[in-house]
C-alpha cells in the first residue's frame, strides 16, 4: 500500500517554525563555554552551530534547487513582477522606521512610492526611480535609539540575526500591506506565498556568493557569522541613524524564511 503524501500548508509551515525556535531557544539556554568560543558575541556558539547545520540541509534540500531553477527558468518579467511585489510590501516598514528615526524625507518618499505602486499590488514600478527610497528595518530602529545588539542568534530556518534584529523582524512583520486587505483568500494565499517567494528571490540574488560560502569556505559557519555582522554594520553604517545605500550585502545569508512583511 503506498504511503499517503504530506500536505504542507501554511499553518503546518508555520508549526514548522515555531517548534523549531522553541527548540533553539531551550536548548539555548546553557551557553557556550568561554574558551569554545570563537567570537565573544557569540555565546551560544555551540548550539548555534547545530542550526547552522540544519539550515544548510534545507538548503540543500529545497532552497538551493528552487533559486537555481527560478534563475534559469522564470521569465525576467516574471522575476521583475516578483521582486517588485516584495520591495512594495517593505515599504509600510520602511516608513514607519524612517519617521522613528526621523527621516522624514525618507518616509514621506517610501509612502509616495506605496501609494502609486499600490495601484499594481506593487508587480509593475510606476516610479521613476525605485533606489531613492532608502529601506529601513526595526533593528536599524533599535540601533539608533541605541539599544544593543545582544547575542548573535542561529534560527532555525530565519537564519542568523542578533536579538535586537530578531525583535526587528518581529515588529516589521506586522506592517504587511496584505494582513489589513479583507479579500478572503486570495490575499492569505498570496500573504502565504510571500516568505517562500523571498527567500527564493534572496537566494537567487547571492546565488554564487552564498555557494562559494557555503563549499568553498574552510569554516563556512563563521564566514556567514562574519558576512552577517559586515552586512547588518554597513546597513546602521558607522555614524547609527544615518542612511546607507549599499544593498550589494543585502541579506546575505541573513534569512531562509524572513518574517511576513
Amino acid at each position: 500500500m503506498p504511503c499517503p503524501q504530506r500536505q504542507f500548508t501554511s499553518t503546518s509551515i508555520k508549526a514548522l517554525l515555531g517548534n523549531g525556535l522553541l527548540c533553539l531557544f531551550l536548548v539555548a539556554c546553557s551557553a557556550t563555554p568561554d574558551t569554545a568560543q570563537t567570537d565573544s558575541r557569540d555565546p551560544y556558539e555551540s548550539t548555534n552551530r547545530q542550526v547552522f547545520r540544519f539550515n544548510m540541509a534545507v538548503d540543500s534540500a529545497a532552497v538551493e534547487p528552487v533559486a537555481n531553477a527560478y534563475r534559469h527558468s522564470m521569465p525576467e518579467a516574471g522575476k521583475t513582477a516578483i521582486e517588485n511585489h516584495l520591495d512594495w510590501t517593505g515599504l509600510p516598514a520602511t516608513t514607519m522606521n524612517s519617521a522613528l528615526q526621523g527621516r522624514f524625507e525618507n518616509a514621506g518618499l517610501s509612502v509616495l512610492h506605496f501609494a502609486i505602486n499600490g495601484l499594481t499590488l506593487g508587480l509593475a514600478e510606476l516610479t521613476e526611480d525605485p533606489r531613492e527610497v532608502k529601506p529601513q528595518d526595526f533593528g536599524q530602529t533599535l540601533a539608533a535609539y541605541d539599544v544593543p545588539q545582544g547575542d548573535y542568534l542561529m534560527v532555525p530556518l530565519f537564519g542568523p540575526n542578533t536579538s535586537r534584529s530578531l525583535t526587528g523582524r518581529v515588529v516589521d512583520a506586522v506592517t504587511n500591506p496584505l494582513s489589513l486587505v479583507k479579500a478572503g483568500g486570495t490575499a492569505t494565499a498570496v500573504r502565504s506565498l510571500q516568505p517562500p517567494a523571498r527567500v527564493v528571490v534572496v537566494r537567487a540574488r547571492q546565488f554564487e556568493a552564498i555557494n562559494d560560502v557555503k563549499y568553498n569556505a574552510a569554516d563556512p559557519y563563521a564566514r556567514t557569522r562574519s558576512l552577517y555582522f559586515q552586512g547588518r554594520a554597513s546597513r546602521i553604517n558607522a555614524r547609527v541613524g544615518q542612511p546607507t545605500a549599499n544593498r550589494t550585502s543585502d541579506d546575505l545569508f541573513e534569512s531562509f524564511f524572513e518574517a511576513e512583511k
